[in-house]
């Protein structure tokens, strides 16, 4: 079985998976219903679920790359006060797959650093040590597997 790895909870998701199933093979394809799903972990859906004609589109919305990420940063810093030369590329370059998510938490993260320092401006430094505490830890803590492409 796709999720038998001995654990208990195991059998409780493989019934919930069949009953999904079930149920969209049971709409009739004349009939107007949109069903819309999500996962951040495609490696554990079963391959019967992705079969065509139960899934018909997948849309995937990938992790940002280098320039997305140097955005980001940019579109937090905005409300902050920071340095003004501060190089969001390189601090983008440090963030390796990480969600738009996580490079706010590194933004909010910074500010708690200059605050902490009793600084009203946060520094390149305050937004590295940001990146070394949050994305390190995200990494260190996470269960989710980072993808680049999921076909």
């Amino acid at each position: 079985a796709r999720f038998d790895d001995g654990a208990g909870g195991d059998n409780e998701v493989q019934r919930t998976m069949l009953e999904l199933i079930n149920q969209l093979d049971g709409f009739d394809p004349r009939g107007n219903i949109k069903v819309l799903m999500a996962t951040n972990r495609p490696d554990t859906l079963d391959p019967a679920l992705m079969r065509p004609g139960r899934l018909d589109r997948k849309i995937e919305f990938s992790l940002p790359d280098l320039e997305g990420r140097t955005h980001i940063f940019k579109i937090h810093a905005r409300s902050m006060s920071v340095e003004r030369d501060i190089r969001f590329e390189l601090l983008a370059r440090l963030c390796p797959n990480s969600t738009g998510a996580e490079i706010r938490s590194v933004c909010t993260e910074a500010g708690m650093f200059a605050i902490r320092a009793r600084r009203k401006i946060a520094t390149e430094k305050d937004f590295l040590e940001a990146v070394n505490k949050v994305i390190k830890s995200y990494a260190k803590f996470s269960a989710t597997p980072r993808y680049m492409t999921y076909n």
